[in-house]
């Protein structure tokens, strides 16, 4: 099975100078928790959660109206394409214990998202116990990244 018959492909985007307040509305809208970030190309260069708007905005104390995402979002992000096999993303949220996971296209596009859910809901096509040890292996650290 490959990302693209998996994942979501209804995905929200914004630009680094996006305010955290816009982002968060987004992001209540839609019943999401984390937005790709993408630059003037609409190349990935970033990601933004729930819980980056949290720590890193609102426990910091800082304006949510006037700050732009780009200083709360991580940088450092995974992602994997839409042609990978499924056991390839698998392996990349597993091996980062991130439970969303940005696809993108051969010119860095964001054109979907893979998250735990869309692999517990193709769980008979992925395979159960695919499924819970990706979901274990990302839950089970004592070292979580900000995701």
């Amino acid at each position: 099975m490959k990302v693209k018959d998996c994942m979501c492909n209804e995905v929200c985007c914004v630009k680094p100078e996006t305010k955290i307040s816009e982002v968060a509305k987004i992001m209540s809208q839609n019943h999401i928790g984390c937005i790709p970030v993408c630059d003037n190309n609409n190349s990935l260069c970033g990601i933004v959660t729930d819980r980056d708007i949290i720590l890193r905005c609102v426990a910091c104390e800082k304006d949510v109206n006037s700050s732009p995402v780009s200083d709360i979002m991580s940088t450092n992000v995974q992602y994997c394409a839409e042609n990978d096999a499924i056991n390839k993303a698998q392996d990349i949220m597993s091996q980062n214990k991130v439970r969303r996971l940005p696809v993108c296209d051969s010119q860095n596009n964001v054109v979907g998202i893979l998250t735990i859910g869309d692999l517990a809901q193709n769980d008979i096509k992925v395979g159960k116990e695919n499924v819970c040890n990706t979901i274990s292996n990302i839950c089970n650290s004592h070292t979580q990244n900000a995701e």
